[in-house]
């Protein structure tokens, strides 16, 4: 299986993992029966829906999940806060600026992941879309995956040394293990295989150059260092199949979706100046 090809579709940003934590737990905490008051503190009431909210944002699981213990100390917390905001001095803080910043945006934020909630509820990957998604990805996935090893050594001059060595015969996998650098230097240089992307350009590009069974006649530089390359095989790379990767191909349609979305939004917005 390339791993590489499995790669393109994992790596979620974090704005997107975060609507999406927020509407699987939101869902959660406000499904069931209507609100009811818990506790009243200085006549404010403290109603079950905060409480399961509450719940849920310090486990991070849905409220009805958490254990009686859990829940009494959510009250006693919510009780604690509750008596701090009704003294009387919490008045002149409501009024703050910074404070009042802080609301707004904290108010914001909660509107903004409960409308993104609701847009990837609505607006799921369909089964077309998925397999779209696949098979483009699959397009873009290189044809060959290579198995080779390398001797990796700090200057032009050894890797040419090593490169006269093996041209009179020397065996590739010893000169690996008394000369090189890099950590598959014990295993005689082998890499395994891997696919073109996987390496710096200038190693995957000299890989791809060689034939089955062929070392680099010249030494080649990376950002590592000066390798000596063999190309020990070749095979045809093989992509995870579909179902492998249906649920990371769906996050990607979505986030999609969701960043098409967001773009009309903001163009929608310039124009309307």
């Amino acid at each position: 299986m390339s791993i590489s090809f499995r790669s393109r579709f994992i790596g979620m940003s974090a704005t997107f993992a975060a609507f999406a934590a927020f509407a699987a737990l939101a869902l959660s905490s406000t499904s069931g029966a209507n609100a009811e008051t818990v506790a009243t503190v200085n006549g404010v009431a403290i109603d079950s829906a905060i409480v399961d909210l509450y719940l849920s944002s310090q486990t991070q699981r849905p409220a009805a999940e958490a254990t009686a213990a859990e829940r009494n100390s959510a009250i006693t917390e919510l009780t604690d806060i509750y008596l701090l905001t009704t003294q009387p001095e919490a008045k002149a803080f409501a009024n703050d600026t910074v404070v009042k910043a802080q609301i707004e945006l904290q108010s914001r934020g909660v509107i903004a992941q409960a409308v993104a909630a609701d847009f990837f509820a609505k607006n799921g990957a369909t089964d077309e879309e998925i397999l779209a998604e696949y098979e483009s990805q699959k397009m873009m996935s290189p044809p060959l995956q290579f198995k080779a090893r390398h001797i990796l050594v700090q200057t032009q001059a050894a890797a040419s040394d090593l490169i006269a060595q093996l041209d009179d015969g020397a065996d590739f996998a010893e000169l690996a293990k008394a000369n090189s650098t890099g950590p598959t230097g014990p295993n005689g240089g082998d890499l395994g295989w891997f696919s073109p992307e996987q390496m710096v350009k200038p190693f995957s590009d000299s890989v791809a150059a060689l034939s089955d069974g062929a070392h680099t006649s010249e030494p080649v530089q990376t950002q590592f260092g000066w390798h000596v390359i063999l190309r020990e095989d070749s095979r045809e790379n093989q992509p995870p199949t579909l179902e492998s990767v249906r649920d990371v191909i769906k996050q990607r349609v979505e986030q999609a979706k969701f960043r098409a979305y967001i773009e009309k939004l903001r163009a929608d917005y310039t124009n309307s100046g």
